[in-house]
């Protein structure tokens, strides 16, 4: 049995950075936006005259047709009753407008006890910050929906079991220089912002996103381009966070531009959820400026088949349309992806939509995962159960990123039943047998 041992925290619930006023609206509480949930009663009417004036030629010229799905106009409609549909799809309106506290969330969920009580005690390791539209999603009712379970805390977030850390993997201890992580000879990591606009109670980043002695801003950028550009090898930049995709288009494309000016730089990516929890962001003036930097690439977070949204399947469009290859990197979670039908779903849906499956995580050992955390055999048995199940373009790389910077480490089920007689036995997906004639050396 594993020792677990209760952490000590603050009961003050960590600060993170507000959105730069070029990117935001005149400051607004949640209180001020937020309708009693007595509006609920009053969902469907509502809906129907959303969507009759959503109606092409009535000055809205279908935008709600094309971007909202019927459930985000409901929650709209019952929770923010005065914002308009332009206000809606403005990204800048959405992280203004994010919940964060329990205040806020009473106004759209019935807490249980358990999340009562983590919102009161404040985890003292990450903030809350759900978006409207992320909140859209989740169920009011059950607390044990696979959405919800992501982004609002519990009480065990707050315990640490053994083997867990606050930087698991050592990005501190390859950090040649403030925000970047160079652990893999030819690519770097680069974190660029400590900003989400939906935080993931699993992040890896926990001990530093939302916080404000570690948001990256321009100013702090300097070393690490110098540090770039002086390393000759660097072939390869990862910019995450924090979500690159929350800063302003500017301050994005300064960096950008920055990068694309290194000779030896020879590929940009982008990790970010921000086409999962605010689609809203991906628009066409951003596209228009992120192709400007090709090569550039984008992984992109998900989760849950149920993220897979009209909006959400706007937002990859877009990007797709403007050239980006775009992969998704997912990460395991108990009882909420952990098995084979939901996971076959997910990376169906990321076909339909032009992602490509890419990564699947074992869940890393933070502090306050186990909860989280499947026994390392599930995520065989999941790659098991989609080999041979569904297009090889659909099945994602099962990997362990090694605690103590080892790097990813892939694992496939190990398909050799034996050797005989210098022929090789390998089980198909059927578990039937074949035989190879191996090479001698």
């Amino acid at each position: 049995m594993k020792k677990r041992t209760a952490v000590t925290v603050r009961a003050v619930v960590p600060r993170e950075p507000e959105v730069s006023a070029e990117e935001s609206e005149p400051p607004g509480t949640i209180a001020d936006k937020v309708g009693s949930v007595s509006h609920r009663s009053n969902s469907l009417g509502r809906l129907a005259e959303l969507l009759e004036t959503g109606l092409p030629g009535n000055g809205i010229g279908g935008e709600l047709a094309q971007r909202a799905s019927p459930r985000s106009l409901v929650f709209r409609a019952r929770v923010f009753p005065e914002a308009s549909p332009a206000q809606w799809q403005d990204w800048r309106w959405q992280m203004r407008h994010r919940f964060r506290d329990r205040a806020g969330l009473e106004q759209v969920l019935r807490l249980s006890g358990p999340e009562q009580e983590a919102l009161d005690t404040g985890s003292g390791r990450l903030p809350l910050s759900i978006t409207p539209y992320y909140a859209s999603l989740l169920d009011p009712d059950d607390p044990g929906q696979a959405l919800r379970r992501t982004v609002v805390p519990v009480p065990d977030e707050l315990v640490r079991s053994t083997g867990e850390a606050e930087d698991p993997l050592s990005e501190d201890r390859n950090s040649p220089v403030p925000g970047l992580v160079h652990r893999y000879p030819d690519r770097v990591l680069f974190l660029v912002t400590g900003v989400c606009s939906v935080y993931c109670r699993y992040c890896t980043r926990s001990r530093m996103v939302g916080r404000h002695r570690h948001c990256f801003d321009p100013g702090l950028w300097e070393a690490a381009l110098e540090y770039i550009a002086g390393t000759p090898a660097v072939r390869d930049v990862l910019l995450s966070g924090g979500d690159p995709l929350t800063m302003p288009g500017e301050r994005l494309e300064l960096l950008l531009g920055r990068l694309r000016a290194i000779p030896h730089v020879e590929i940009v990516r982008i990790g970010t959820k921000v086409p999962v929890v605010l689609p809203q962001r991906v628009t066409s003036g951003l596209v228009r400026m992120l192709r400007r930097y090709h090569p550039l690439w984008m992984s992109i977070h998900f989760t849950h088949p149920d993220e897979l949204t009209p909006e959400v399947a706007l937002a990859c469009s877009r990007l797709a349309d403007a050239g980006i290859p775009l992969g998704s990197q997912t990460v395991l979670l108990r009882g909420i992806n952990d098995d084979v039908e939901t996971m076959r779903r997910l990376v169906h849906g990321l076909m339909q939509n032009r992602v490509r499956p890419y990564y699947l995580y074992q869940c890393d050992p933070i502090s306050g995962s186990a909860h989280f955390r499947t026994p390392v055999e599930r995520g065989l048995e999941i790659i098991q159960g989609l080999r041979g199940h569904t297009s090889g373009y659909a099945v994602p790389t099962f990997v362990v990123d090694a605690p103590g910077g080892g790097g990813k480490i892939p694992l496939l089920p190990d398909p050799v039943a034996e050797r005989e007689d210098g022929n090789l036995l390998l089980r198909n997906y059927q578990g039937r047998v074949f035989r190879y004639p191996d090479t001698a050396r």
